[in-house]
């Protein structure tokens, strides 16, 4: 009997607020039901109201609580989900009203989150999160917190924080911050090391789902996680690929974006995320099959921007063209370049590698030089960190042309 009752799933309905387009509205309403299912749930039902501006104490208006009250009784759902992220009165006047577990968009991500993150970095960024989320809400919430019980919003750091007053979780939140700041120094170091050996990064980024860590299998067979779920993987992976020319480059993978990424995710992860900004290359892969490709594209724009990356080169890797044809219109008028592909099957990630060859180059410059047999040497250390073009033996020695990254011209 307990074995049936841990395998019952919570019932929610979704709770929405259209603010002008009501399309945007139901796309984001659709979204919040992956996340929903993917934390476990299972959906009964959804409401959207049409509003100049959200209610301060409610949400949504009284008129549509009553409405949100009746489908809770025919659909003997177990709780709610917002499709905003509650105030804590918004939360606390909606528990009450209802009777019932209320939760919001971002109760659900940081839920996914727990359940997702595998490495020690990754496991004290999302209690961080959780934590920053839950001292929020803790005003006049001991009780109704209390309530939660299993299901949704209590994975991760367990119940017991949610117990805890103020002075003890700012005193974990301090504990676990010291944790991050050696995990950090220590991802710094590595980045030193990489920029010291002159290896180009290229950073993976995207919206969730959209494709980011079969891209990075099919290169290295990394043996990273994939799932077509929301989420699948979300600790960072890094891994060497060489490209046409011999050239060596780091791609590094990072936890996908979200159309409203809550910012105690933006702030706990800001280590984890600012790979992007440290690399050479933004590698944006988009899910060219979804319906909703222009707003997920506008949502890592919006999070890039936030983590003030702005001139870093942007390649747009359009995936999934084995789900929409090669000759679909695509275009990305912020992209340096973009090209097609399908993770999946391989299509067009050669010509992926060679557009990141060409953007490298753009990077570098132009040698052309004519080297001693005592300094064979220096044209490994050309054809590791660049592009050799031209490498002819000669009597007199050997003639290279290359191009070449300017911080290893004294080298060579």
């Amino acid at each position: 009997m307990e074995e049936i009752l841990e395998q019952k799933k919570e019932r929610v309905i979704l709770v929405g607020v259209a603010l002008g387009d009501g399309q945007e509205a139901e796309e984001s309403l659709e979204e919040l039901k992956e996340l929903a299912e993917t934390a476990g749930a299972e959906v009964a039902g959804s409401i959207i109201q049409a509003r100049e501006q959200i209610h301060s104490g409610t949400y949504v208006g009284k008129g549509k609580i009553e409405e949100i009250r009746d489908l809770l009784f025919e659909t003997e759902a177990d709780g709610i989900v917002c499709d905003d992220e509650l105030s804590p009165a918004q939360l606390a006047n909606l528990s009450q009203i209802l009777d019932i577990k209320v939760m919001d968009r971002t109760l659900v991500i940081l839920d996914i989150f727990a359940k997702r993150a595998q490495t020690k970095e990754g496991k004290i960024q999302v209690e961080l999160a959780q934590l920053r989320y839950r001292a929020t809400k803790l005003t006049g919430k001991g009780v109704s917190l209390s309530r939660l019980g299993g299901g949704i919003g209590t994975r991760g750091p367990g119940e017991k924080k949610l117990e805890m007053d103020r002075r003890l979780i700012r005193t974990r939140i301090s504990h676990l911050k010291t944790e991050l700041a050696g995990v950090i120094k220590h991802r710094e170091v590595q980045r030193k090391q990489r920029q010291k050996n002159h290896t180009p990064v290229v950073c993976i980024v995207g919206y969730t789902n959209a494709g980011k860590s079969t891209l990075l299998n099919y290169f290295t067979d990394a043996g990273v996680l994939e799932e077509d779920q929301l989420f699948a993987t979300l600790d960072p992976t890094t891994k060497s690929v060489e490209l046409n020319s011999g050239q060596t480059v780091l791609m590094t993978d990072t936890v996908g974006f979200i159309r409203k990424l809550p910012h105690h995710l933006v702030d706990a992860f800001k280590s984890t995320l600012e790979e992007a900004k440290y690399s050479d290359i933004i590698l944006h892969v988009v899910d060219c099959s979804n319906p909703f490709m222009e707003q997920q594209m506008e949502a890592v724009y919006e999070t890039l921007g936030q983590l003030g990356i702005k001139d870093t080169p942007v390649i747009t890797a359009f995936n999934k063209i084995d789900r929409t044809g090669k000759n679909s219109l695509l275009k990305d008028v912020r992209a340096d370049e973009t090209v097609k592909i399908s993770a999946k099957e391989g299509t067009g990630t050669s010509d992926l590698l060679r557009v990141i060859e060409d953007v490298l180059k753009k990077q570098k410059i132009y040698l052309e030089k004519k080297y001693g047999y005592d300094e064979a040497g220096k044209i490994q250390a050309i054809r590791t960190h660049g592009q050799l073009l031209k490498e002819e033996y000669r009597e007199d020695g050997i003639y290279v042309e290359a191009y070449i990254p300017k911080e290893i011209l004294g080298m060579v």
